[in-house]
This record gives structure tokens, C-alpha cells and sequence, in this order.
């Protein structure tokens, strides 16, 4: 596909959003499955508990994100993207590009700035992120190196987020889509040649630099193709940029509530050697699932959930309410069910293997088991949010979330000295359902929304199939060494144990919608109907750089 100017667009048809909604959505599994690759060649070569380079590494990537959060992804996006787009629809793309080239001089200078001033005090900031590692000197000191190595990836990340933001208001999804998978590609470049846990560490640093500056420039050329003119100019905090940094500041706000809660967990995790690896792992299991149920309910079902908020017809909203609640716990209580009766299996099927040991995967399928029950929460968190915006209401949700976030550190550091390092997953996921239980209050209070008997029968039908295909996983891996026997020393790359939980994956995704057609969770009519575009139905891709 190439892009044109825009001069010689016509203006953007539903279908065609829609395709482009869906192809951003294709992409960003693509990234997923990527980022999952990158993670198994990572932990053979750099391991877990047993070697001082996991943890460093995983520090390294983690400390930039927490401040890419925060600034290149949502807040910043918010901000600019709006702005931009109205800018190209009523005066020009000459001003347009003016606008968005003062805000790339801004964003960069601050995090540039920034960037510079943590690479120097790293040391310290080290300590605090960090504390556990102290009484590990060569581990804290590889922590320290390799963040400042790879703290540049901020201010690449917000020079591309700014550029994506481009293509995102012209309609170009495609290079919007495809470049957060660069990260995996180069990292697995970098590091597949090396040997020792150490020097991995390092290319795997080194890597994610080389990529930060990769996805600027792919999405820069992509935004020049697209007819932007955007280039670097003298920093001027022009009365523009102050209203966009004004307008920056609320989700600066709430997003440094959630950073606070990761900023915690990673110092509670700190004092376990190989926990921020089994956190990391853990994560990449349940996010996959995520990404697969935000495919479906955002680009199929979420938009004919806005449209009928959009034109107030309150009886097809309440339609639109039940069916997105009943598919998306259609489609994230199997995957619960799945993480729950088989977490050390996965971990351990994919990832133990050079360095990573068996007790490594044993601990993060622990973790994985307690994230794998909140994973229908993270999923109807998204879905219950748009009744609230929809009607205007960012307040309520944004509070809710604050309070998500203190009981998750509260519960997390009293459960993380109490029961150990699951402590930290298990809060999560009671915080998740507490949110969503207080969501589901407020709109049954106001009257905005209640599931009808019928929604709430079709959620009761999900369940009883979720728990059957649990329970079948479950008997799977009983018999894991008869499963793996007969595989032998398996095909190539995959082993006996990797071909098995293979399969027994396969045979429950097999297995699952014969048992959601039979109990009656959803009848194959009602799928259909549920993924069919119905005029006037619009969506939005929005951003998912993980």
C-alpha cells in the first residue's frame, strides 16, 4: 500500500476506517507474538535467579517505559493527536506542520532534558528503583550502565509517538501500526549471537536504543510519505504549546498514578532475585489474551457501543452494553481458565530452556496463575469505560482508577511481606475486580446500564464452558509425561515439551467453542451477528506500544 499526499485524498470512508482499524489491530498481534519471541531467546540467554544480567536487563528496559508511559503514549497523544487534526481540517497543512514541529522541538528538549539528568543521577535514582539489588554490588552496578544505555529510547519514543500521531490524523495505519514491532526485531538481532549472560545483557541494551531511533525514523519517513512536512525548529513555548502542555498535565496525573504502582512492585521486586523476569513473563502471557479480545471488542463490537451512545438511542445501548459484557467475557474467561489450569506449564513448556531454569518458570507460572483470574477485570475495565465517556463523565472513572491504584500498593506491599512475591499479582488482579465491581454500581444506580436476565443467563452459560475447558487443561497436564512421551526429542528448534503444550493449547481453543455453543453461552448466530458492520458504525485505533 502506498501513501499518497493528502491533497489527493478523498475523504476518509467509514469501511475504510474500519479496515484500517482492523489491519492496526493485526499489527499489533503481530507485535505481540513478536515481543513473545523476543522474550523466550532473552530469558535462554540471560536467564533468571541464577545469573546477575536478568534483572539488570529487565531494569534497563523497565526504567525508560515507566517515563514513556507517562509521556510518549497516552498523555502526549491525548494532547497532540486532537489538536493536530483539527489544525490539518480548518487551516492548512502548513500550519498544521508548524503546530506539531513546535511540539516536536518541546518534547524532545524536555526529554532530552530529562533523559540527561536521570543518566547522571542514575546512581542514586538506582538505589531507590533499585534497593534490593544493594546488597548485590556488580548487580546494581550492570543496572546502572544499562539503563543509562538505554534511558535514550525516551525522547526517541516521544519523537516517534509525535510522528505516529501524524499518521494517525491522516489516516495512515499501516507504518502506525507496525512500528513498535522494530523493538523485537533488532533486539532479537542483537542479542541471538551472543553466548554470554552478560554480554547479552549489554547487546540487549545497546539494542533497544538502536531500535528507539529505528521507529522514529520509520515513523518520521512514514509521516513524510503521508505529506508532512514536520522538521526541528528553534524551542519556542509559544501560547500553543502551553495549552498543549496544560492539556497534558491530567493524564500526566493519572498515568503517574499507575506508575507509582509499578515503580512499588518493581522495588518490592527487587529483593528477589529473578522476580522482575518472572513479573515480565507473567505479564506477556496475560497481555496476549488482551490483545486478542481488544482485536475483537475494539474494532467489532465497541464501535456500535459508541454509535449508540452517540445518537442517545437508549434501548440499543442497552443491547450494545449486554452483547460487548457477554463477548468479552466470552472471550476472556476461557483465556482465565487457560492461565489458571496450566501456568507452570506454560512458562515452563516455552520458556525454561539455557538459563532459565525450571524453578524460574515454577515461580513466574505463580505469578501468571493469580494475573490470570484478574484477566476478565482488565478486560471489562475496557469495555465499562466508554459508558462513562460516552456521556461525558471522565471524572468518575479517572477516581475510580486513583483508588485502583492505592489499594493495589496498599495490598501489594502488606500481601508481598505476608504470602511473598505472589502478593504483588494477586493484588492487582482484587484491584482490577474492585474497580469493576464499583463501575458496575454506578451505572446500575444512575440507571445508565444493568444486565439484562438474559445477559446475565449468558454469563452464567460462559462460565460453567470457561470452567469446563479449565478443568480439561487441568486433566492435560496431569498427564503431561504421557502428552510429551511419544513426541520424543520433538522437530527442530521445539522439543517434546514445547510440541505438547503446543498442542494442548491448540486443543483448547478447539475445545472452547464447542463447549460455548453447547451450554449455550453463544449461539453461532449471535457471533455472527455480533462482528457484522452495521452502517454508521465508526472506530479509532488507538495506541498499544507494549
Amino acid at each position: 500500500m502506498t501513501d499518497s499526499p493528502p491533497s489527493a485524498d478523498p475523504p476518509p470512508r467509514r469501511g475504510g476506517l474500519l479496515r484500517s482499524s482492523a489491519i492496526y489491530s493485526g499489527l499489533t498481534l503481530v507485535s505481540r507474538f513478536m515481543g513473545l519471541a523476543r522474550d523466550l531467546v532473552i530469558t535462554a540467554k540471560l536467564g533468571a535467579s541464577q545469573t546477575i544480567a536478568a534483572d539488570a536487563y529487565y531494569t534497563a528496559l523497565a526504567f525508560p517505559n515507566l517515563f514513556r508511559r507517562m509521556f510518549a503514549e497516552g498523555a502526549f497523544a491525548a494532547a497532540f493527536v486532537p489538536d493536530y487534526a483539527k489544525r490539518l481540517a480548518t487551516d492548512g497543512k502548513e500550519e498544521a506542520d508548524r503546530f506539531a514541529s513546535d511540539a516536536l522541538a518541546t518534547m524532545a528538549a524536555g526529554t532530552i532534558v530529562l533523559t540527561i539528568l536521570c543518566q547522571l543521577a542514575m546512581p542514586w535514582l538506582m538505589m531507590a528503583y533499585s534497593y534490593g539489588f544493594l546488597a548485590d554490588p556488580a548487580k546494581f552496578k550492570l543496572a546502572v550502565i544499562l539503563t543509562q544505555i538505554t534511558m535514550p529510547y525516551l525522547p526517541c519514543m516521544v519523537i516517534a509517538a509525535l510522528f505516529a500521531g501524524t499518521l494517525q490524523a491522516r489516516g495512515r495505519f499501516i507504518i502506525y501500526g507496525f512500528y513498535p514491532t522494530l523493538l523485537n526485531v533488532v533486539m532479537l538481532i542483537a542479542i541471538l549471537p551472543q553466548h554470554d549472560p552478560t554480554e547479552a545483557a549489554y547487546a540487549a541494551s545497546w539494542g533497544v536504543l538502536v531500535a528507539g531511533v529505528s521507529q522514529a525514523g520509520l515513523c518520521w519517513w512514514g509521516a513524510h510519505r503521508a505529506g508532512a512536512r514536520i522538521h526541528p525548529r528553534h524551542l519556542k513555548l509559544t501560547p500553543e504549546m502551553k495549552a498543549m502542555i496544560r492539556r497534558m498535565v491530567p493524564g500526566v496525573i493519572a498515568s503517574s498514578a499507575t506508575q507509582i504502582n509499578l515503580f512499588i512492585s518493581a522495588m518490592l521486586a527487587s529483593q528477589v532475585a529473578g522476580m522482575r523476569v518472572w513479573l515480565n513473563i507473567a505479564e506477556r502471557f496475560y497481555q496476549l489474551p488482551l490483545s486478542l479480545v481488544g482485536v475483537a471488542i475494539g474494532v467489532a463490537l465497541l464501535p456500535r457501543l459508541s454509535t449508540s451512545f452517540q445518537q442517545k438511542d437508549q434501548a440499543d445501548t442497552q443491547v450494545a452494553m449486554d452483547q460487548a459484557v457477554v463477548f468479552g467475557l466470552a472471550l476472556s474467561l476461557p483465556a482465565a481458565a487457560a492461565l489458571m489450569g496450566m501456568p507452570v506449564y506454560l512458562t515452563d513448556g516455552f520458556f525454561t530452556r539455557g538459563a532459565f531454569t525450571s524453578e524460574d518458570a515454577a515461580n513466574a507460572g505463580k505469578l501468571l496463575f493469580h494475573y490470570g483470574w484478574g484477566v476478565p477485570a482488565f478486560v471489562l475495565i475496557k469495555i465499562l469505560q466508554p459508558a462513562f465517556f460516552a456521556r461525558g463523565d471522565t471524572r468518575t472513572p479517572m477516581n475510580y482508577s486513583l483508588l485502583s491504584v492505592a489499594v493495589n500498593i496498599a495490598l501489594g506491599v502488606a500481601l508481598f511481606f505476608t504470602l511473598g512475591f505472589e502478593g504483588i499479582a494477586l493484588a492487582t488482579s482484587a484491584a482490577s475486580w474492585i474497580t469493576v465491581i464499583q463501575m458496575v454500581a454506578y451505572l446500575r444506580t444512575h440507571g445508565h446500564w444493568t444486565p439484562s436476565p438474559r445477559a446475565t443467563g449468558k454469563m452464567i452459560r460462559v462460565g460453567l464452558a470457561s470452567g469446563g475447558l479449565g478443568l480439561a487443561l487441568v486433566v492435560g497436564v496431569h498427564f503431561r509425561a504421557a502428552l510429551e512421551a511419544p513426541l520424543g526429542a520433538g522437530l527442530g528448534v521445539l522439543g517434546a515439551k514445547e510440541i505438547a503444550v503446543l498442542l494442548l493449547c491448540l486443543a483448547g481453543a478447539l475445545l472452547y467453542p464447542v463447549l460455548l455453543f453447547a451450554f449455550g453461552g453463544v449461539t453461532p448466530a449471535e457471533a455472527r451477528a455480533a462482528f457484522r458492520r452495521r452502517k454508521g458504525d465508526v472506530a479509532t485505533p488507538t495506541p498499544d506500544l507494549s
